[in-house]
């Protein structure tokens, strides 16, 4: 008897190319267009409005969750937004003497 191997022990989430966080996305989005387009039709909008604007909301959201995860990969998203988090760079404006200065006065204090 021959037995498949299970080969997606420890891989993240894929459903047709999308992978971890850019399939919630996916998800979520398709489920808040399906829910602003249920209020819009029954609020009173023109049917063919409320059609015509699902059907381009879930286009945006589908290109837009393809590209993204085209473009930054599976954990692509995440770096980019714990990169926005850091500083580009630290500013220390005081001289080097004085800062070595001020440590001893605080030793001479002590002592």
């Amino acid at each position: 008897m021959e037995y498949n191997v299970n080969k997606g022990i420890g891989k993240s989430v894929e459903f047709n190319g999308l992978k971890s966080q850019y399939l919630f996305i996916f998800a979520g989005g398709l489920l808040a267009v399906f829910i602003v387009f249920v209020i819009m039709y029954m609020i009173g909008i023109d049917q063919w409005f409320c059609i015509g604007f699902g059907i381009v909301a879930a286009s945006v959201l589908v290109w837009l969750t393809f590209n993204l995860n085209a473009k930054y990969g599976e954990h692509g998203l995440m770096k980019l937004l714990a990169k926005r988090q850091h500083p580009r760079f630290l500013i220390n404006r005081r001289n080097s003497r004085r800062l070595f200065r001020r440590q001893k006065r605080k030793e001479a204090a002590h002592a």
